[in-house]
């Protein structure tokens, strides 16, 4: 549950660092209340949902097992647990 969790923050917070990358290599002031108006960080904003929303359509499109398979649950045999598959 991590991993998913951790790739939408990741997506989310790339273009506030790519901005601040940006920042950084044009020494405007980083820290600098200027350099970040509400309107660009509305805009970095938009960029990481379209983003974070992009890769989960690409993980629920592509990601996965094929159609058509076919899942066994996990399941108690002989005392012992047996993971569920897909095959």
């Amino acid at each position: 549950m991590i991993r998913p969790v951790f790739t939408e923050l990741v997506l989310f917070l790339t273009p506030f660092v790519a901005y601040a990358l940006y920042l950084a290599a044009t020494r405007k002031g980083l820290l600098d209340s200027k350099s970040w108006p509400l309107g660009r960080v509305g805009w970095l904003m938009i960029i990481a949902f379209v983003m974070m929303i992009g890769s989960l359509f690409a993980l629920a499109e592509f990601g996965g097992v094929p159609p058509g398979s076919i899942y066994t649950p996990a399941h108690v045999e002989k005392g012992k647990l047996v993971p569920g598959k897909s095959s």
